[in-house]
């Protein structure tokens, strides 16, 4: 990066701390700690929630999974407008009306303290093994712009997030996400414009689209039922809509966002608020991502995009065979710009002829590039078994170091940054809140003063962070980030959205009941993941609606009523002595 981009950088990230630590100043007791006095407004709320959804994951891989798959990743948020409506109408009014810190409290209340501690262990486990991966997204940036390891990157963005955390609390996060937010959008605009005024004299937003169209990368709509297919219209809807209702409404990092809202409208106006923008604003990100696709048609993109792997595999014994593929990739690119140049001069042209025929062209181009890509990954895999093959995470990163001009590269660097920590800081701080309140608070200290709390929230805040840095350390190997951390969270969010169905909707189901249908139901979404007998988005609805079958199946055998008395039978009378 040039002198210009790291100052760019630097002033942003500060500027957008210290706003949040000035704004959070004076937050002493457990209610502005982890709610922020719950009194902020709808649009804080709007943007604190997108702003915890869309971490740096969003914008460093999506734009890489549109690359590689095209636009039909948008179907994963179609059940997300439903949801917001399910939502307003049902868990917001009852998390106010009860005061609540955390989601979990309403269970004990509803069921018992093995069940509402059994949903809180649930989510601690699986937000604290996916802000590891939002740590480990921008980690990837650092690591790659001054070419050292990516574990010492991790470990400074993590205690970066952990520290201001830990001061600001909940409201040093709302402040921060609603600055970032709205550099986000600025910034994500600034790169598509510039994408598009990258591509060849006479190769306009239109071209790149239809380019793009015909190698099957504008799929936005699939309405093919297949189970396994994990993005069609139908796993959107209904998988989407259930993955998106126990995101929103059951997880603390997002249920914590909205509690500090100063009443119930303004929390309502603030997820409508999400359910509006979401669809548009994911959409063009994946655009972009397209967008760079088309780019590449027309330049030579470098065989794999992560640097740290082709240094690797260059500095092996395989360097020969992996030079010999990168002039053959570097060749058969130079073939790919001339037939897509004919491909658009048909589309220009209107010649459908001269169009099939050159889009057969293209597209056998684009199959031998994506062999020799195979074959290169194959020989990274020889040399190292560990070796991180899916590059999907670093093909926006590469782009925009190498083509975006000075001081924009700063900027979009800085908007990953702090999706980084926006995302991370509400997921360390609803970790903590979920400790204190549902464990600490709950089981082994219940008379403590508010400031004991207040330190044990910020000392859980820096324990979460320590393992959520370690988690971390492993996020390179799961593939695509934004993928790894849906699918992760598909094995966990159907459960727990099932345990609060049952205790808004069920009133005669029991906590015994519901504590072993979620064991069971558990045990079964995870065994179909493992199997990949679904695709994962399936299982947020297949756990939901297993765990209520479960449940009211069970309940008349667990809670059976003891038997009447048949008329004249004796029955003794309670001794009064």
């Amino acid at each position: 990066m040039s002198l210009t981009d790291w100052i760019v950088l630097a002033v942003t990230l500060i500027a957008i701390i210290g706003y949040g630590l000035y704004k959070s100043r004076g937050s002493k007791n457990l209610d502005q700690y982890l709610v922020g006095g719950r009194s902020l407004p709808w649009y804080h709320i709007g943007l604190s929630v997108m702003a915890t959804q869309a971490s740096a994951i969003t914008f460093l891989s999506a734009p890489g999974l549109a690359y590689s798959d095209g636009m039909r990743f948008v179907q994963f948020y179609f059940g997300l407008p439903l949801a917001m409506i399910v939502l307003c109408i049902t868990f917001v009014p009852i998390f106010h009306k009860l005061k609540v810190y955390t989601a979990y409290e309403y269970l004990e209340q509803r069921f018992d303290l093995k069940t509402r501690a059994l949903t809180a262990f649930l989510f601690l486990l699986q937000r604290g093994l996916s802000t590891g991966i939002t740590i480990y997204a921008p980690s990837i940036i650092l690591s790659a712009i001054l070419q050292i390891n990516v574990v010492y990157t991790t470990l400074f963005i993590g205690t970066l997030v952990i520290v201001y955390t830990v001061y600001g609390g909940t409201k040093a996060v709302s402040y921060t996400q609603m600055l970032q937010m709205s550099i986000i959008f600025a910034g994500m605009f600034l790169a598509g414009v510039v994408v598009v005024n990258l591509l060849p004299q006479g190769v306009g937003f239109r071209n790149s689209l239809q380019l793009a169209g015909k190698l099957n990368h504008i799929n936005i709509i699939d309405w093919h039922f297949d189970p396994k297919n994990q993005y069609n219209v139908w796993s959107g809807v209904i998988g989407g809509f259930f993955l998106q209702l126990s995101y929103f409404g059951t997880d603390q990092s997002q249920v914590g966002r909205y509690l500090t809202g100063s009443s119930v409208g303004q929390s309502r106006l603030g997820l409508l608020m999400n359910a509006m923008i979401k669809i548009p604003m994911q959409f063009l990100i994946l655009l972009i991502g397209v967008l760079v696709f088309s780019f590449y048609q027309f330049n030579p993109p470098p065989l794999f995009f992560n640097r740290n792997e082709v240094k690797e595999i260059k500095a092996s014994p395989y360097a020969g065979e992996y030079q010999k593929l990168e002039e053959q990739y570097a060749t058969a690119a130079r073939g790919k710009k001339a037939k897509a140049n004919a491909l658009i001069n048909a589309l220009n042209g209107n010649n459908n002829k001269e169009i099939d025929a050159a889009q057969v062209q293209l597209q056998q181009v684009q199959t031998q590039t994506d062999t020799l890509r195979k074959q290169g990954m194959a020989l990274m895999k020889q040399n190292n078994a560990l070796a991180e093959v899916n590059d999907t995470n670093y093909v926006f990163l590469s782009f925009v170091t190498k083509y975006l001009p000075k001081g924009l590269v700063g900027l979009l660097i800085a908007i990953v940054f702090l999706a980084s920590m926006g995302s991370t800081a509400s997921a360390l701080n609803s970790l903590a809140s979920t400790t204190v309140i549902d464990i600490y608070k709950r089981v082994i200290n219940k008379n403590a003063t508010d400031q004991n709390y207040v330190t044990a929230s910020r000392v859980a805040t820096v324990f979460w962070g320590i393992v959520c840095l370690l988690m971390a350390l492993y996020a390179g190997q799961l593939g695509n980030l934004l993928e790894a951390v849906n699918k992760l969270g598909s094995y966990i969010y159907g459960t727990i959205l099932g345990v609060f169905v049952v205790a808004f909707y069920v009133k005669h189901v029991k906590g015994n009941t519901v504590f072993i249908a979620a064991l069971i139901t558990e045990a079964v979404v995870v065994y179909c993941g493992w199997k990949e007998v679904v695709a994962y988005l399936w299982l947020n609805a297949l756990g939901c609606i297993l765990l209520v079958v479960i449940a009211l199946c069970l309940n008349p055998l667990i809670n059976k009523k003891p038997p009447s008395l048949a008329p004249g039978d004796f029955q003794p009378k309670p001794y009064h002595n």
